[in-house]
C-alpha cells in the first residue's frame, strides 16, 4: 500500500464512512482507481477528514502533487 493522503475536506459532522458526503467522495475516488486500473485500499472518516490510500505510488504521488498546488 502507498502512503495513506489525509485532506480535510468536509465539516466536522461528516464522521462516518456512510455519510452522504463522504460515500459520493469514495464512489470518486473508486472512479479514479478504476480509471488508473488500481485499488482504493484505505478509505476512513474522522471529523470531516478523509484518510484514503491507493495501491499505486505513482497515482499518490500526483494526488499530493495536485494538492500541494492547490493549497
Amino acid at each position: 500500500m502507498s502512503g495513506v493522503i489525509e485532506v480535510d475536506l468536509f465539516d466536522k459532522h461528516v464522521d462516518r464512512e456512510d455519510h452522504p458526503e463522504a460515500l459520493k467522495f469514495r464512489k470518486l475516488l473508486q472512479k479514479v482507481a478504476k480509471d488508473f486500473k488500481t485499488n482504493l485500499v484505505s478509505f476512513k472518516v474522522h471529523e470531516g477528514t478523509i484518510s484514503f490510500a491507493f495501491d499505486d505510488d505513482e497515482l499518490t504521488a500526483e494526488i499530493l502533487k495536485v494538492l500541494e498546488e492547490k493549497g
